[in-house]
């Protein structure tokens, strides 16, 4: 492990010097071998997906786990988004001139070795390797067990690319030792690894979190909310609720609590419940709720879960404040979301709920990368520093302070 981690320390240093019309005519060549080895890539996943079958792995989990053809040409069209993003290293953050003549610049540059811990979804392999390649970093991978054909295969591709362009290959690496002791190892090696991003289960974020020396930004659960106000227009408000649920139940901004305002769910409910049952949502409320659609109870506990199924919880608040309590007791600070045309309450909650991305009439489901505009994310990060929401290239970087001086001494 610590050789293997010093030679990527060593090429990293290369990696950071590419030019950005380098890094671009790579990354492209990446997507176009992404989608000549289609076949192979998703063969491989079959075997994964065949494997998860007979170790009973829920559908959702099985959901994140496919590939298909369509799926890896998204992969592909990922990189050559990220290949059109702006270059984020080199840039001229600030500047100034002090008093005394020092010509300061603050200058964007790589972090450096960046360990990617994920479980599930080999997507992450291809798009986590190409945002890390833009921002001229060096990425280690640790995908799950449950990937691990997938992610191998996708790896293999892109670094043949790289061997292709004379480039180091291990600029995109697996995790050598994928066991429990690998990353324990991993995630100590402060020497030569610069930041892990762990992202997955609560098990994993809370393990790394605990036991790193590494620097850590957290991608941690999404337990999401989304609030319907008593101002809500109710046709928004229904087809945000549906939305933000069953659009994808199994990722982490889809809602997990809906909250609405007591004036409206005599009139929110039945349509929204009805809706839920034709597309075989499972619904629990609180008394309250309970007055109006047949539903199970929810628990206290169940306000604390994070489902990744389609399960929902609803309950009935008196006011905008009370909403707010229960997102600020129970969110994970990921993404929150208010349906309303009053926009000094939008304002309020939107200023008021403390999560990574907060939305005004609008779906949690575009907490995203793509959907953001940055081609892909690392991750969604529920950290407050350095990196908060969507993780692109920008993100991927630091900064150093270049001084010129003509003599001064102090």
């Amino acid at each position: 492990m610590k050789q293997f981690l010093e030679e990527s320390k060593k090429i990293s240093r290369e990696i950071a010097t590419l030019s950005g019309e380098v890094k671009n005519k790579v990354l492209n060549e990446m997507a176009d071998a992404l989608m000549e080895h289609c076949d192979f890539i998703v063969g491989n996943n079959e075997k994964d997906m065949s494997a998860g079958r007979l170790g009973n792995l829920d559908e959702a989990l099985l959901d994140r786990l496919l590939l298909t053809g369509d799926r890896v040409q998204g992969m592909a069209d990922a990189i050559r988004e990220i290949a059109t993003l702006k270059e984020p290293v080199g840039r001229t953050l600030d500047g100034w001139v002090t008093e005394n003549g020092l010509k300061i610049q603050k200058v964007s540059i790589p972090i450096g070795v960046i360990g990617i811990i994920y479980e599930s979804r080999p997507n992450v392999t291809s798009d986590t390797a190409a945002l890390c390649f833009k921002s001229g970093n060096v990425c280690v991978l640790k995908g799950g067990k449950e990937a691990e054909h997938s992610n191998i295969a996708i790896a293999n591709v892109l670094r043949s690319v790289l061997a292709k362009n004379k480039l180091p290959e291990q600029a995109i690496s697996l995790l050598p030792d994928s066991t429990r002791e690998g990353v324990a190892n991993l995630i100590k090696q402060d020497k030569y690894v610069d930041l892990i991003v762990p992202r997955g289960g609560e098990a994993l974020i809370q393990y790394v979190s605990k036991n790193a020396t590494v620097p850590v930004v957290k991608h941690d659960k999404g337990l999401c909310h989304v609030f319907i106000d008593k101002d809500a227009n109710h046709e928004k408000a229904i087809q945000i609720a549906i939305n933000a649920k069953v659009s994808r139940p199994g990722v982490c901004n889809a809602m997990e609590t809906l909250l609405i305002h007591k004036d409206v769910a005599a009139y929110i409910l039945p349509p929204l419940h009805e809706a839920y049952e034709r597309y075989g949502t499972e619904v629990k409320g609180c008394d309250e709720t309970r007055k109006y659609i047949d539903i199970q109870c929810a628990t206290q506990e169940d306000y604390d879960t994070e489902y990744l199924a389609n399960i929902l919880n609803v309950k009935v608040v008196d006011s905008v404040d009370d909403a707010i309590y229960h997102i600020g007791k129970y969110g994970s600070g990921h993404s929150e979301a208010i349906i309303s045309e009053n926009y000094s309450i939008v304002n309020k909650f939107l200023d008021e709920v403390d999560a990574a991305c907060v939305y005004a009439n609008a779906s949690t489901r575009f907490t995203d990368g793509g959907a953001f505009g940055l081609g892909a994310e690392v991750g969604i990060s529920t950290n407050k520093l350095h990196s908060r929401g969507p993780m692109g290239i920008n993100d991927l970087t630091t900064f150093k302070y270049k001084v010129f001086g003509n003599g001064q001494i102090r």
